[in-house]
């Protein structure tokens, strides 16, 4: 006995080595060797056996001893069946209450008569209404976590290697990034990946591939075609627009064909592809989360503060990544706890950029300085006038803040206005191109500083300006 139970284990163990699965952005492939006929609570899936395609058919039943079967199949079957018995209970206990009355009545039978058939109601009420919250229950979990109520399986036994393809939506993931902020300037970075399986097949596979690309790819070859010059604009406008249309058809079907609708360890191969060993992935619809990598690199973290959209300071925390960034939804904390659960980060040529939170140690108020009215005057046949803002800005904490302060003066867009930036006074600035100011602040605890910044537009004296 203990040998062929050593056996069944050993076996099952190479079955599910020699399992596969591969998710891509368009679809997921398993490849398995069945031990029955049963697949799943699903539908629209494709099924070959050997590399041939087999037929599939709805069961009327399953094997007890899988999961999906004796979890939810039977469960929902052996409820309908006490929904129907306690509906026939109450039809046949409405019948036996209208029958006719007897002549004669015996007021102790009657009575005591009439106190088990409210019972019974009361029962049956009672019964009726547990049965109707866990009907509701398993709705919901046929909803989440599969395709069908109903058991898909092979119309005929598959001795070999079956491969299930499953479309968009039946199996997903994602990359999921958490940043811990560091003592000496560090940061590290975990990445994980989180994967739903919502297809009705519980996936066992001894290597999962997860890839961010499509399975199926159109590609359509371009030969080159010589630009051809010719008499006549009439000709030419013809010629134009059956190649422009003959072309915009071309890529509009490209396009539209190229769109379709837990100790474990994933390996990062390379970017955007990864491989995890071992892998059981039910069919629960809950996120299995599995960890990719770890690693640490040098972070700088300061204060910004775009004063002329908005007067809020926001941290955010600058490093270059050991590895690509796939996605830029965030979880950072530090040593203490979470600071925000839904950090957005970007990159800024080879830098990485945290937006960790806002900082509301930094109080600011932007006003403008010069009355525009009051400050034009006609020079020769030009209007010259002067514009500007203070930027009043203090460090509230009992602590030293960086801040680093983008502002802006306009730019014109015809060479009949000029713009000329005056001074920035209260502290040191970069003039960039686009009109854009930068400056980098050290505050110190409580300190409060006041810039200013003026300009002068210059336009002719017909011209109405709008900025």
């Amino acid at each position: 006995m203990k040998k062929e139970l050593l056996f069944m284990l050993v076996f099952a163990s190479i079955l599910t080595e020699a399992s596969t699965l591969s998710v891509y952005q368009d679809k997921a492939l398993y490849q398995y060797h069945p031990q029955n006929t049963f697949i799943g609570l699903t539908r629209d899936i494709g099924a070959k056996c050997e590399g041939e395609a087999i037929p599939l058919s709805v069961m009327m039943s399953c094997p007890d001893s899988m999961r999906l079967c004796m979890d939810l199949f039977l469960k929902a079957e052996s409820l309908q069946t006490s929904v129907r018995e306690n509906a026939l209970n109450t039809k046949l206990l409405d019948t036996f209450v209208k029958l006719p009355k007897p002549n004669s009545i015996n007021a102790k039978e009657t009575i005591g008569a009439a106190r088990e058939i409210a019972k019974e109601q009361t029962r049956l009420q009672e019964q009726k209404r547990i049965l109707t919250r866990k009907s509701q229950q398993i709705k919901a979990r046929f909803a989440k976590e599969t395709r069908s109520r109903m058991p898909l399986g092979f119309a005929k036994p598959c001795k070999g290697s079956a491969e299930l393809s499953l479309p968009y939506g039946y199996i997903t993931f994602q990359t999921a990034y958490e940043a811990t902020l560091l003592s000496h300037g560090q940061i590290e970075v975990s990445q994980k990946l989180s994967i739903v399986n919502r297809s009705g097949i519980d996936i066992e596979a001894g290597k999962a591939h997860f890839h961010y690309r499509n399975a199926t790819q159109y590609v359509r070859p371009i030969h080159f075609k010589p630009w051809i010059v010719q008499e006549g604009p009439e000709f030419r406008q013809k010629s134009m627009s059956k190649r422009m249309l003959a072309e915009s058809k071309a890529a509009g079907d490209t396009i539209n064909a190229a769109i379709a609708p837990a100790p474990i360890q994933a390996h990062y191969d390379e970017s955007r592809e990864y491989t995890i060993k071992e892998l059981k992935l039910p069919s629960t619809g809950e996120p299995v989360s599995v960890p990719v990598m770890t690693w640490r690199v040098p972070v700088e973290c300061h204060a910004e503060l775009y004063a002329y959209r908005n007067t809020n300071a926001y941290e955010v925390c600058s490093f270059t990544p050991k590895f690509q960034i796939e996605q830029n939804q965030w979880k950072v904390k530090n040593e203490r706890g979470v600071i925000n659960d839904h950090t957005v980060g970007e990159y800024e040529k080879a830098l990485y950029k945290l937006y960790i939170k806002n900082d509301e140690d930094i109080a600011v108020i932007r006003k403008p300085v010069v009355d525009k009215e009051k400050e034009s005057g006609i020079f020769g046949g030009n209007i010259r006038k002067k514009d500007g803002y203070t930027l009043s800005i203090t460090n509230k904490s009992d602590k030293p803040k960086t801040l680093k302060v983008i502002e802006r003066i306009p730019v014109p867009n015809t060479d009949k206005i000029e713009v000329k930036l005056l001074s920035v006074t209260g502290n040191t600035y970069k003039q960039l191109k686009n009109g854009k100011i930068e400056m980098h602040l050290s505050l110190a605890p409580h300190e409060h500083k006041e810039i200013e910044v003026l300009f002068e537009i210059s336009y002719d004296k017909d011209l109405k300006i709008v900025y």
